[in-house]
Formats: C-alpha cells, sequence, structure tokens
C-alpha cells in the first residue's frame, strides 16, 4: 500500500512538474505578429519608396526552448536587389538603452525636430520626415536587446540569460544571424551602426559574428565610442580618465565663456593646447600623485585654471582629479546652473546650488527624454500601425541591471583587441567613429587613446578613421551636425562598398 502510495505521489509531482515545465516554456506576453507597411521619402529631391515591418523575432536555446522575444523594426527599399543592397543592423547602448536615440534622432526615416542649439522643442514634439535618413545608402534594421523596447525573456526564463557583455553579444549576434537568414541577405554587404555601449556590443559582434557564424562585416560605425572602460572609470587607482576628460572639460568651459578669448580664439586652439598638456605635464603629476612639489602643484593649478575655468581651491581639494559629476556643478556655480553629462552645452536647474553633482542631467531629462519617448511611441503606433501591447516601451532602462561582464568583472572591459582581431582577420572590415567635443559621457580623447593602444598593424590602421562635431554624445541633435554627420557616413559608405 505504501508503495502505490509514494508511486502515486511520484507520478502526481512529475505530471505537476511536468505542467509547470510546460507552462513556464509560453511566452508571458502574447505580442502581435508582425506588421509590414509602405511609405515614400524624398531625398536629395529624390522621392524613395520603402518597405517598414515592426515585430518580434522568437529566439531559442540549444535544446529547441524558446527563451525570448526581440523586438526590431526593418525598413528596406523598394525595387533594390537584396543580394546586393547593403544592410545596416542597428542599436544603441546603456546597458539597458533601446534603439530610439539613432532610429528617431538620426538614421531611420522620422527624426524628432530639436531646436538649433540640439534643445528640446515645446511638447507635444511632433515628427519630421528625415531627409539625412541612410535609407539611401541602405536598408536599416534597428534592435532592441531584451528588456529593452519591447523585447523580453520568454516565461520561465532569467533575465540574467541576457543581461551581460557575453550574454548580450549571443543574444543579438544570434538575432543578426537568423534575420539575415530569413530574409535571404547573405550575400548583401553588412554594417553594423551603435552609439556608446552600442560601440562595445559593436566591436564584440565583430569577433563573435566572424567566429560563430562566419559572417564577415564590411563596415561599422560607432558613434561615442566606448571600447576600453578604464578610460572613462573615475576610481581610486586609476588616473587614466583624468587626462582623457580633460579637452571634452576644456572645450566645454571655452563654449560657455570662462576662458581668456584673447588666448584661445577657437575652439580649436583649446583643443590644440589641452591635448598638450594632457598628455604631458598633467599625466606626468598624476603620475607623481603625492610627491607633487609645492612649485609643482602651483604649475599644475595655473595651467589647469586657465584651461577649465576652476578655482585655484577647487583643483586643490579635489587632488587636481576632476570628474564629470563634478566639473558639470561646478563651472556655472555661481550662475545657479549646471551642465549636461550628454552635452557640456546644455544648462540646467538644480533646487540648490550645493552639492558634488547636479541633481539630473538636464542634456537627458530636459532636452531628449521627453521628445524621444513621444516618437518611438507616436512612430510605432500611427506611422508602422504596430498595434499597442499592454506593455511600456522601456526607453532607457535599469531593468538589466546588474549587468555582468564576464570575465572583465573585477576589472575594466576591454574589447578593443576583439575589433583589432577582426580587422586582421577580416582587412576589408572599415570602421568609421564619430565623436563630440562636448560628450562628457565618452570623451573623444578617451576613444583616441583606445584606438593608439590597439595596435592595428601596418597599413590596417588606415581601416579606422575618427570623425569630429562641435556637439555632444548625440552629436546629431543639432542638424549642423547631423548633416555633416549623414556627409560623412554617405561617403564612408561609398568607400566601403567601391
Amino acid at each position: 500500500m505504501k508503495i502505490r502510495l509514494l508511486l502515486l505521489l511520484w507520478i502526481t509531482a512529475s505530471a505537476v512538474f511536468a505542467q509547470s515545465e510546460k507552462k513556464e516554456n509560453k511566452p508571458s506576453i502574447s505580442w502581435p505578429a508582425p506588421v509590414s507597411t509602405n511609405h515614400t521619402i524624398k531625398i536629395s529631391g529624390q522621392t524613395i519608396n520603402y518597405s517598414a515591418t515592426a515585430g518580434h523575432q522568437e529566439q531559442f536555446n540549444d535544446k529547441g526552448e524558446k527563451i525570448a522575444d526581440l523586438f526590431y523594426v526593418a525598413y528596406r527599399r523598394d525595387g533594390q536587389d537584396a543580394g546586393k543592397r547593403p544592410i545596416t543592423f542597428c542599436f544603441n547602448g546603456g546597458p539597458g538603452s533601446s534603439s530610439v536615440w539613432l532610429h528617431m534622432g538620426a538614421i531611420g526615416p522620422k527624426r524628432l525636430p530639436m531646436t538649433a542649439d540640439g534643445e528640446s522643442v515645446k511638447p507635444p514634439y511632433g515628427l519630421l520626415d528625415n531627409e539625412y535618413t541612410w535609407l539611401e545608402q541602405t536598408d536599416l534594421v534597428f534592435i532592441d536587446p531584451v528588456e529593452t523596447g519591447y523585447s523580453r525573456p520568454a516565461e520561465g526564463t532569467d533575465k540574467k540569460e541576457f543581461t551581460g557583455y557575453g550574454e548580450d553579444l549571443r543574444s543579438v549576434g544570434d538575432f543578426i544571424y537568423k534575420y539575415t537568414s530569413l530574409n535571404n541577405r547573405w550575400a548583401s554587404p553588412k554594417f553594423l551602426a551603435g552609439e556608446s555601449y552600442g560601440t562595445t556590443r559593436a566591436a564584440g559582434l565583430a569577433g563573435y559574428l566572424q567566429d560563430r557564424h562566419g559572417m564577415y562585416l564590411n563596415g561599422i560605425v560607432l558613434v561615442s565610442a566606448v571600447l576600453n572602460f578604464q578610460t572613462i572609470s573615475s576610481a581610486s587607482g586609476n588616473d587614466l580618465p583624468y587626462p582623457l576628460y580633460l579637452p571634452s572639460f576644456a572645450a566645454t568651459a571655452w563654449y560657455h565663456g570662462k576662458l581668456d578669448k584673447n588666448k584661445y580664439a577657437s575652439l580649436q586652439s583649446v583643443l590644440a593646447d589641452a591635448e598638450g598638456f594632457a598628455l604631458g605635464e598633467y599625466s606626468s603629476a598624476l603620475l607623481k600623485g603625492d610627491r607633487l612639489t609645492e612649485a609643482e602643484k602651483a604649475s599644475l593649478s595655473a595651467r589647469m585654471q586657465a584651461l577649465l575655468g576652476l578655482s585655484d581651491s577647487f583643483l586643490r581639494q579635489h587632488l587636481f582629479r576632476i570628474t564629470t559629476s563634478k566639473f558639470t556643478k561646478e563651472l556655472l556655480r555661481t550662475q545657479g546652473e549646471t551642465l549636461g553629462r550628454f552635452d557640456g552645452t546644455i544648462k540646467g536647474l538644480d533646487r540648490q546650488d550645493a552639492g558634488d553633482s547636479y541633481e539630473y542631467d538636464p542634456s537627458y531629462n530636459r532636452s531628449i527624454f521627453g521628445g524621444y519617448t513621444m516618437a518611438i511611441n507616436h512612430h510605432l503606433r500611427n506611422t508602422l500601425q504596430y498595434p499597442y501591447p499592454d506593455q511600456v516601451y522601456e526607453i532607457l532602462t535599469g531593468k538589466v541591471q546588474p549587468w555582468n561582464y564576464g570575465e572583465a568583472t573585477n576589472r575594466y572591459l576591454d574589447n578593443s583587441g576583439v575589433l583589432a582581431a577582426a580587422i586582421h582577420k577580416n582587412p576589408a572590415l572599415q570602421v568609421l567613429i564619430c565623436n563630440g567635443y562636448y560628450d562628457l559621457a565618452t570623451p573623444y580623447f578617451a576613444t583616441q587613446y583606445t584606438l593608439d593602444h590597439m595596435f592595428v598593424r601596418g597599413e590596417l590602421r588606415q581601416n579606422l578613421q575618427m570623425k569630429y562635431y562641435e556637439g555632444g554624445h548625440m552629436m546629431y541633435s543639432r542638424e549642423r551636425d547631423l548633416s555633416t554627420f549623414t556627409k560623412d557616413v554617405k561617403a564612408f559608405y561609398k568607400q566601403v562598398l567601391h
């Protein structure tokens, strides 16, 4: 009797467990089927017809179990041979950011209007046809990594399967592989475009796609790049970021009229002096640490005051080590204003002037967050006719935290070597790196340092080219920079495809 009872309990428990497993493998959200629509846009006087598809791609693990639904929006120019037409996979960074910024700010066929100074217009903002869209050169696929946009893990799948450096490369890389296969794009020239942490992803994908899927890329566009996190992570024991941020701080101080205009008549004159000082006297002083003499401290302070517009007492109080949070709060403190991290030209107001850092980033909260949120939600529902799901489109979320840096845990992630190896393996791979002088999040000089330490061999160093703009992290916020940025990208595609 006891044996029968135990057997019955075992069978019942097994059935319940099986039902639980079956239930967990079902998607927790019933997403609408992909929606395709047809559109036209006029670029350089020419009318271009294109189709748009918004929807999800299912992802499965090696056991065939569904693990995620990745949301994407794809634009394809009509009447083109898919085997010859370039295709570009686009994403932003964070980690935790959707693709909204590149999608609705620079690359897609619709864009958010901004003021001439790169600030937000009044709500409800509106949308414009984007004459600067890359559709003239390439088809576009905007990817939202898991937990961003409308991308979610399947029910029963832990988000940790996606929220890490290696996990993210596998998820996004496998999306690209599957999309390429399902849409007959293996013969197409292939490009990546990433911004911020999206540049980290793009560099990693250059290696992952080659090594895992045998997919060799033609080109990569990196916008506001960070490949070596030691260059931007100020911390005790890591003095490297301080000289690499200094030229962008100097540019910002010059922009706000805090430097001697007789000495520095132009932005380029400031940058040249700041870069020389950063690589020379400043780096040498930081290396000496507490061995600096009073005479050396006085000389250091005088140079930094002239370049940064900060007081001697402030510089000494912070041991001549100035972070973005301190700089953006201090430079205009006497005026009762703060500065943006994404764009040092954008000003904001805090409740009080005291403190070591601003209460919010004015270049995010005041200038872009509200407008871009409106833009993507309106565009998806009205232009692309994607049915409204009972989910929030996650613009920039902390849901991906904690982020797993894998082998880089307890050290700084640096995947610049992955990109260098990809170029060595594929000498045809070209990389365009776009930088804003007023970017106080991923400064241009840190990117230059990273390139100088990639040690790409011989003539292949020419595969890496840098472009600069008088803007911030999202330099395309100003139409004049968006125009120049687009011209540079067009020239890049032409060069790569020649």
